[in-house]
Formats: structure tokens, C-alpha cells, sequence
């Protein structure tokens, strides 16, 4: 009799439903799209919307016809940052960390792990072109909704926390624009010339190694 009631209430009992718990919201950035980030003076390049400042210099990074990725020059120091696919369930940061972690060692370069202002990150110094001996280097990474961050920093902002201070805050102010087509995860989430560069290639009929569309503020340029 016990067993045959405690099947009863079991199966009259209202059934509990458990809801998701609501994404955190983000206190900082780098920014995703859907968020609501701060505004800020930035150029769109498409799946970066990268902030600008004076005494900027911004480049593209280009592979084969596509632009992957944009440098960020200051005072002789150097911001590059790409963003990527990455699945939902996110984890591509430490993927990413071990494994520049092998590929510098094998360069004869040596880096360690610390905790940066985007969390975990690599610091050391790595081989670096047109140079004998391995140079100082930050790399940052940031997992997001469906994307994947990567900043490089090197120059003297790699080993001097001040310099840093305004490299680190254009990573800090990135909007990251994924977009809902699928792809495969670490696919470069593709990027384009702003709308000014884009008007003035049309109106030289060309295309140039080096684009100044701003009056004031950054230069862009290619890189291939």
C-alpha cells in the first residue's frame, strides 16, 4: 500500500520546470554586438568594430583576398587582434593558450602563464621578425558568444605595464561582430575595409598599398 500511493502522488505531483539561467552580463568589454556596450569613436571594419584614438595607426592584415585581421601601432609598440569563430560551449582560450605556448618554445622563444586583465594570458619573449634575439610579448585571448578573441601585444608595451594601459583599453573597447552564419570553429570571422578606404579605392579606380581616408585621427593600411 505504501509503495502503491507513494506511485500515485508521484505521478499527480506538478512536474518542476527548471529554467536557464540568463547569460551573464558583460561588465567590460572587448564588446560583443548584441551587447549594450559604451559608445565610443570606431571604425567598422565588418566583424571588428575597432576603436581609434590620436596617434593611431591601424593596418589590415590580409591572406590571400581576405582581410583576417588588424594591427594597431602606438609609439612603437603593437596591438594585433583577430577575431574567430568558436563553438558555443567556448574553451578556445586555453586550446589557443597551450598551444602558442608549444609553438614559442620550439621557436626558441619561452613564455609563462599569469593572469592579465582579460584573465589568463601568456608573457615572455618570442622570435621576432628582422630580429636576432626573441623580443618581448603579451598574448590575450577572450572567449565570447560564439567568437574567439586574440590580441598580440609586443614592443614596448609587452614589458612596460604603462604603455600597456592604452593598448589594453582599445582590446577592452573591441566590438566583436559574429554574425548567425555558421562556421567552423577558428575560422576568421572576416573583416572589410571601412566605408571611407572602400570610397576612396572606387574614386582612384585602384587599389593602393597605403589608404589615409580620415582627416584626423588613424591611418589604414594594408598589410599582405
Amino acid at each position: 500500500m505504501l509503495r502503491r500511493r507513494r506511485r500515485a502522488e508521484e505521478e499527480t505531483a506538478p512536474a518542476v520546470v527548471r529554467e536557464e539561467s540568463p547569460a551573464p552580463t558583460r561588465a567590460t568589454g572587448p564588446w560583443d554586438s548584441d551587447d549594450d556596450y559604451p559608445e565610443a569613436e570606431r571604425v567598422d571594419l565588418g566583424g571588428l568594430r575597432l576603436p581609434v584614438g590620436p596617434g593611431f595607426e591601424i593596418q589590415l592584415r590580409v591572406d590571400g583576398d581576405q582581410i583576417t585581421g588588424a594591427l594597431v601601432l602606438l609609439e612603437g609598440s603593437l596591438l594585433q587582434v583577430q577575431a574567430l569563430a568558436a563553438p558555443k560551449r567556448g574553451g578556445t582560450w586555453d586550446e589557443v593558450r597551450a598551444e602558442l605556448a608549444r609553438d614559442v618554445a620550439a621557436a626558441g622563444g619561452s613564455v609563462e602563464e599569469r593572469e592579465g586583465p582579460f584573465g589568463p594570458e601568456l608573457a615572455g619573449r618570442a622570435p621576432a621578425q628582422g630580429q636576432t634575439e626573441p623580443q618581448p610579448v603579451r598574448f590575450l585571448g577572450v572567449d565570447g558568444p560564439r567568437w574567439f578573441l586574440q590580441g598580440v601585444i609586443s614592443g614596448p608595451a609587452a614589458a612596460d605595464p604603462e604603455a600597456a594601459r592604452i593598448l589594453e583599453d582599445v582590446v577592452r573597447d573591441i566590438v566583436v561582430v559574429r554574425g548567425d552564419e555558421p562556421m567552423p570553429p577558428r575560422e576568421a570571422i572576416p573583416l572589410r575595409l571601412p566605408a571611407e578606404a572602400r570610397q576612396a579605392v572606387e574614386e582612384q579606380g585602384a587599389r593602393r598599398e597605403e589608404f589615409r581616408p580620415f582627416e584626423r585621427g588613424p591611418e589604414i593600411q594594408e598589410i599582405r
